[in-house]
């Protein structure tokens, strides 16, 4: 029998060509992506990796037992330091002074707050789906790229990151404690991972989406 995340990857089996397909991903494999959208893009993704930092923690210690602590203590949030280590080569590439954030776009606010609503009024189980697609689709989106982006592509340092086989030992990590959570929650627990692990792919969507558009806030 198949678990939670072969389920789940099934059912996203559209969306994720959608994502693949988005123009901010295509150009950017193809090394012609604007740089402004794409200094947009990695501005709000740290402001959202602040947050999904936190929610980590969250997971970790809402989970049954040391191991899951550790996972997320050792395996999740190294993937997030990576992360981090490459949003300050980027902002000293645009001349942002470091630990600069700037304010959550539309997409970026949504997406964090529905994690940590998520968070705080969902079982554990439903938190680890919704977690799940921030590691596993930028592990997916990378390595495909990785397979045709060329040595000189300008953001080779992206590229690298996400495709790096360490990033996927950690996605894997987190994808068998999801299945693990899976196979012990009820059917209705499950159901609510299975709408929790769609909402959040389609943030992922929105977030690479509003990147391109320069997506901001209506005039106040």
């Amino acid at each position: 029998m198949t678990g939670f995340c072969d389920h789940a990857w099934q059912r996203t089996t559209e969306l994720r060509a959608a994502i693949h397909a988005l123009p901010f991903n295509r150009e950017l494999a193809a090394g012609t992506l604007r740089a402004d959208r794409f200094q947009f893009y990695i501005q709000q993704d740290a402001v959202y990796l602040e947050q999904y930092a936190r929610i980590l923690a969250m997971a970790g210690a809402r989970g049954p037992d040391g191991a899951i602590l550790r996972l997320f203590a050792e395996s999740a949030l190294e993937a997030v330091a990576v992360e981090q280590a490459l949003h300050g080569a980027y902002f000293k590439q645009f001349g942002i002074e470091p630990g600069t954030l700037a304010e959550p776009s539309p997409d970026c606010l949504g997406y964090t707050s529905f994690l940590l609503a998520t968070a705080y009024h969902e079982p554990w189980e439903v938190l680890l789906a919704a977690l799940l697609p921030c590691f596993w689709l930028y592990w997916d989106v990378g390595s495909a790229i990785a397979r045709d982006a060329a040595a000189d592509n300008p953001y080779r340092a992206w590229i690298d990151t996400y495709a790096d086989p360490a990033f996927g030992d950690a996605v894997r990590a987190v994808m068998a404690a999801t299945d693990t959570a899976a196979a012990g929650a009820s059917d209705t627990v499950r159901q609510r991972m299975m709408t929790a692990f769609i909402r959040c792919s389609q943030y992922e969507w929105l977030f690479w989406d509003g990147a391109y558009q320069l997506r901001g806030w209506p005039v106040g």
